[in-house]
């Protein structure tokens, strides 16, 4: 890489170019980045709001490219971030680049083949609507109007990529023309394989020097082994505190009555009609049974559902049995309706297999888990998931790339230990270490430890730090395990500074029946003392629904709720409007960016642990404790920790900002584990007095103290 400028160098004309200031953080990022990049070292890099890490990894990404000749990866959680990446940071970029190296460089998104229209799809819009929805002439009509407008479109969109189509349309809409990769007939045997909006995307992949993709994609690319992404040596992961969910959803199979049918009636197309017939009967009984079985996580299978699960199964099998090989290429309608077909059926059985497989091994050692969901207007589904998948991400994502994993969101209770175990890294170890250790010395270099291991050691077990040897993907390394290196840059913010850490000490534990009111009387002091600007951020919908209802009599500022409109529509209506509130929940927590006077005041009406029926969750958590760790502790208030920073994250977004947060919950100053989860927060100024917090609000509002009582 001699002949390309150095880091420093490109990081200076990057932030020139594009009118920004030098951050020391996003300088020391960058450093690391390109370092880790070149020692084949994985990197986890904790970069608060402000660092500008986008820049901070992009810019070592594109010069490994370019020296190596050779495509990085880069995946996010959100559409957002990969939209910003896309649109306005990488054509940024490369511009401002361009002087200083050899060539521009360039750049390409791929989404899933379900975000792309499909040609051969349209042909056939409309004819295989859910049943659920062809019961209402109005959703009947609603549907073939949209499914026109698609046509309409389709006539004259360059790149097929629904994110393109405004105004949008409904899932139900756009899934009558667009395929799953399952469902795909492939680009050789389609009709409008020349034509094809997905695989003009991933062709525009090859040989670019950055590809931004997003996890659901890293995911199935992983798990499933069909090499979608163009092939790469390195991956910069953002958002990487989403990783672990959205790969858990990639695995998640689940089983319906809907599914089943779906599946029988494609195969009834290409079988003999007792072949279909039978696994028809098996979705009627797998409905009688869901509507016998009680809703949650299952410890055990009945035998009657057990047997229903397996004729399913059985069903299945025999559909793709008789439909036998594939025929050839002569008859490209007929392998499109073989290869939808089998993919159905396939999907069914793989699901019902891993369903009952699930059960077999002690409640212990299982390592998936089964629930049974029912929402109000949907058939009721058999779930299952892997316990984690740690295994999975150490193994296909670590093996064989250099990876570089940075949120602002990575330490909880002051440590990297719990993210890293969740990702099957286990403790850190660097190329240094690992090769003292391959020497058979276990002295730490001069003036460096293990660090993972000592901050979990700092973490007082009475305050609820996590015990890292909870699990099987903990610190207990084997030969061959990844090394990797935790790095956290901080923040340009002045925390104590420009924040305001207030929880309400003073307040009763919340309920579970509604809020009380108290918190009522609380918020509404609070708002009052802020003149509006609050985001209020709740741990449920119908307590958001209850706070906007009855504080909407009582303040005379405008409270916008989630629901009520497009969630961009209402983040919009409340940063133009500074008297406004926001209520809401979880999408709330993590997805508005609204820096200046608009938002001074951040409201949590409590701790955010995982329900206690949540099915993963209460499986982790025993599985934890099965194995003689706190699953409490490891489990939900490790989840608790990374809501409660991402909510709290909300204050801040420029240097400019101000502003309080106010905790609720009075357990976050009580409780023995609120220690670890007031660790996970940036260092704001704390307090437990209300007065202390109104009067911040009120200086920052320009409000006058309310009179003494006479």
């Amino acid at each position: 890489m001699a002949d390309l400028p150095d880091i420093p160098v490109l990081l200076d004309a990057a932030v020139a170019a594009l009118g920004g200031s030098r951050r020391e953080g996003q300088a020391t990022m960058a450093d690391a980045v390109a370092e880790a990049v070149d020692k084949r070292e994985h990197l986890v890099v904790q970069a608060g709001t402000g660092t500008g890490k986008s820049l901070a990894y992009l810019i070592p990404a594109i010069r490994h490219a370019m020296a190596g000749k050779r495509t990085v990866a880069v995946s996010t959680a959100t559409i957002a971030l990969q939209n910003q990446l896309i649109e306005r940071d990488l054509p940024r970029l490369a511009g401002a680049l361009a002087p200083l190296l050899p060539r521009e460089p360039t750049f390409a998104v791929l989404k899933g083949r379900r975000n792309y229209l499909c040609r051969n799809r349209l042909q056939t819009a409309g004819e295989e609507a859910e049943d659920t929805e062809l019961f209402d002439p109005r959703q009947l009509s609603s549907l073939g109007r949209q499914v026109a407008r698609l046509h309409e479109w389709a006539e004259d969109t360059v790149t097929g990529d629904r994110d393109e189509l405004t105004p949008g349309v409904s899932d139900l809409a756009w899934r009558q023309v667009s395929v799953g990769a399952n469902e795909c007939m492939g680009a050789r045997i389609c009709p409008f394989g020349q034509e094809c909006f997905a695989e003009f995307a991933r062709e525009a992949t090859q040989g670019v020097d950055v590809v931004v993709t997003n996890h659901a994609m890293l995911s199935i690319d992983m798990s499933q082994g069909r090499h979608i992404l163009p092939e790469h040596d390195t991956i910069m992961i953002d958002e990487a505190h989403e990783l672990v969910d959205r790969a858990t959803s990639v695995a998640t199979g689940s089983l319906s009555e809907r599914a089943v049918n779906a599946a029988a009636k494609r195969a009834a197309r290409l079988v003999e009609p007792g072949v279909s017939e039978r696994l028809t009967e098996c979705a009627d009984g797998l409905a009688l049974m869901f509507t016998e079985s009680p809703e949650g996580r299952m410890d055990h299978i009945g035998d009657a559902l057990a047997n229903s699960v397996a004729a399913t199964r059985d069903a299945a099998s025999a559909c793709v049995t008789a439909i036998g090989p594939s025929p050839g290429e002569l008859d490209p309608d007929g392998a499109s309706d073989r290869r939808l077909a089998l993919a159905a059926l396939e999907e069914v059985h793989d699901t019902a297999v891993r369903i009952l497989e699930s059960f077999e091994p002690a409640l212990r050692d299982r390592t998936e888990i089964v629930w049974l969901t029912r929402t109000p207007g949907r058939q009721p589904t058999l779930n299952v998931a892997p316990l984690g998948v740690g295994g999975l991400l150490r193994d296909k994502l670590f093996g064989d790339r250099t990876v570089v994993l940075t949120s602002a969101t990575l330490t909880l209770g002051g440590s990297f230990t719990a993210l890293a175990d969740q990702w099957g890294l286990g403790r850190e170890v660097t190329r240094e270490a690992a090769e003292r250790a391959a020497a058979g010395r276990t002295d730490p270099e001069p003036g460096r430890g293990d660090t993972s291991g000592t901050e979990a050691a700092d973490t007082d077990a009475s305050e609820g730090g996590p015990d890292p040897d909870e699990d099987d993907d903990g610190p207990h390394r084997a030969a061959g395990e990844p090394r990797w290196r935790a790095l956290d840059v901080g923040s340009p913010f002045e925390h104590a500074r420009s924040g305001i850490l207030y929880v309400a000490r003073h307040l009763p534990p919340p309920g579970r029946d509604g809020l009380a009111p108290a918190y009522l009387d609380e918020i509404a002091e609070l708002i009052e003392a802020a003149d509006g600007r609050a985001l209020c951020l709740f741990s449920s919908m119908r307590a958001a629904q209850q706070a906007a209802e009855e504080l909407r009599e009582r303040l005379d500022h405008p409270i916008l709720c989630q629901g009520e409109d497009s969630t961009g529509q209402l983040v919009r209506r409340f940063a133009e409007d500074e008297r406004s509130c926001l209520f809401g929940t979880l999408s709330l927590w993590q997805g508005v960016d609204v820096p200046g006077p608009s938002l001074s005041l951040v409201v949590v009406d409590r701790i955010p642990f995982p329900r206690p029926d949540d099915p993963l969750a209460s499986a982790r958590q025993r599985a934890v404790a099965a194995h003689g760790g706190n699953g409490f502790l490891s489990v939900a208030a490790t989840h608790a920790a990374l809501l409660l920073a991402q909510g709290t994250g909300r204050l801040l977004r420029s240097t400019d900002d101000r502003g309080v947060i106010a905790v609720l919950d009075p357990r976050l100053a009580t409780a023995r584990y609120g220690g670890f989860l007031r660790a996970s927060l940036p260092p704001y100024w704390g307090t437990t007095d209300p007065a202390v917090a109104r009067s911040a609000l009120r200086r920052l509002s320009g409000r006058p103290a309310p009179e003494p009582a006479a």
